[in-house]
């Protein structure tokens, strides 16, 4: 599977207008390749530059599981089509980056699953982890970067 996003590639800065910071506005999302089978998507949204003071390994901003197969983009400030889930302040909605001391990375996560997941909202990461095992067909990512500067306006 492929996961793009015409607002960023794949390691370049991620625009300022998809930041906490701007509104909380998810980037639009694409997918191709998407195997045989697949009756659901999860998406998630992390940040592993987190640091230490947080006392998270991997700060979650985004978490939606149980998105139709039939789905294979979401636009920006998308009116979600699944169910969403808890990131680490328990906000149920896109959160987007907003790094406190340096430059961050932040990972999109696609997973095509062979299921529909029986959780329930506001799911964490974890819990969404447990669930998907043993039905994840195929996965992608995308990398995007973001520090807390000006720097970042495009």
């Amino acid at each position: 599977m492929n996961l793009t996003s015409s607002a960023f590639q794949d390691g370049d800065v991620i625009p300022a207008k998809y930041s906490h910071d701007a509104g909380d506005v998810n980037p639009p999302l694409a997918w191709d390749g998407v195997p045989d089978g697949t009756a659901s998507f999860a998406i998630v949204m992390e940040d592993p530059d987190v640091p230490a003071a947080a006392g998270v390994p991997v700060w979650i901003h985004w978490v939606v599981f149980n998105v139709s197969p039939a789905v294979r983009e979401i636009p920006e400030s998308w009116n979600v089509e699944g169910t969403k889930g808890a990131g680490t302040r328990g906000l149920l909605d896109y959160y987007g980056p907003r790094p406190p001391d340096r430059e961050h990375r932040y990972f999109f996560r696609l997973y095509a699953l062979d299921a529909v997941l029986p959780l329930k909202e506001g799911a964490t990461r974890a819990e969404l982890d447990d669930a998907m095992r043993g039905h994840v067909l195929a996965e992608a990512s995308l990398m995007g970067r973001f520090a807390p500067s000006t720097g970042n306006a495009q």
